[in-house]
């Protein structure tokens, strides 16, 4: 069954981009009333964190009486046209990530984000260009992944850091390790400077949380690295999280997103909505553990966690 649908996923999205295809407003999805189909497809972006997210998808969606598969296509581009098809029923998103995304489909690459620190002002801007579209963004829940800057335990402790503040304020001067675009990203060296007056004297090109990255800052040629907020190994580096105080980095909270047509129903909302009151963003980074560094397969991680949290019948 995962063939056919990976070989049909690739057959319609050829046959989609070789034509122009109905216009948005025209699109039968955008005004059928919300569906309520009793098999739906979630679709995973094929890193840990996407296939944990849809394996709990999955699980939610069965508890509550739905037959479900997932369908791994790694490429947003590829995925996306196919949740507005109706080919994927259901995906997990990044709230800033998506809206910035489909505002550049929309509006051309040169739009000026719609992606904030702002949850509120993200969601609603992710929800105008969604709807559209055929897309329903469901409610963000607690946890969020987004851009997270790492120190030395040691190095915050001598300091007494506990946010980004404390380290703008130490006066401190800080070599980071970092992907070399960081030098321009508004939410990195640029922002770290103006937001919190951190002292940046360089930045090395090692990468966004990579293994040689943290190393760097372990061994002490880097002071501090950029890594994500739900990085699962940085404990193996000796590395801790200073706190984004000051809310310069985007509202990356987890929302689920569903084609309108196949997925818009209250029930399935209610069945995915369970995991807001639950799953938080160091829950998540002990789940991405359990799988990159414990070796646990994603599926049985997130049972796992559900039955814990009681979620499971």
């Amino acid at each position: 069954m995962l063939r056919r649908l990976v070989a049909l996923l690739g057959l319609v999205l050829l046959v989609a981009g070789c034509s122009g295809g109905p216009s948005l407003e025209n699109r039968g999805e955008v005004t059928a009333p919300p569906g309520d189909s009793k098999h739906l497809v979630i679709g995973s972006a094929g890193f840990t964190e996407s296939d944990l997210l849809a394996n709990m998808y999955v699980l939610l969606l069965k508890n509550a009486g739905y037959g479900t598969e997932i369908l791994s296509v790694a490429n947003r581009e590829l995925y996306e046209p196919a949740l507005e098809s109706g080919q994927i029923d259901v995906v997990p998103e990044y709230a800033a990530t998506f809206a910035d995304w489909l505002n550049a489909k929309t509006n051309g690459a040169d739009a000026a984000p719609v992606g904030s620190p702002d949850l509120d002002a993200t969601v609603k801007a992710l929800r105008d260009l969604a709807r559209p579209r055929g897309l329903v963004v469901l409610d963000p829940g607690k946890a969020v992944d987004q851009n997270a800057f790492a120190v030395s335990a040691s190095y915050a402790k001598q300091h007494r850091l506990k946010t980004l503040s404390d380290l703008g304020a130490s006066g401190l001067k800080v070599r980071l390790a970092a992907g070399d675009e960081c030098v321009q990203r508004p939410y990195c060296e640029p922002g770290l400077k103006k937001v919190y007056g951190i002292d940046i004297t360089g930045v090395d090109p090692k990468g966004v949380g990579t293994t040689q990255s943290k190393q760097a800052v372990q061994n002490g040629q880097d002071q501090m690295v950029l890594t994500t907020s739900t990085d699962a190994t940085l404990s193996d580096f000796g590395l801790v999280l200073l706190d984004d105080d000051k809310h310069l980095q985007n509202a990356d909270y987890i929302v689920p997103v569903v084609n309108r047509s196949r997925a818009g129903s209250e029930r399935v909302a209610e069945a995915l909505g369970a995991l807001n009151s639950v799953l938080t963003t160091d829950d998540l980074a002990s789940l991405n553990q359990q799988v990159d560094s414990w070796r646990r397969l994603p599926e049985d991680v997130a049972r796992s966690y559900l039955e814990s949290k009681g979620l499971l019948k």
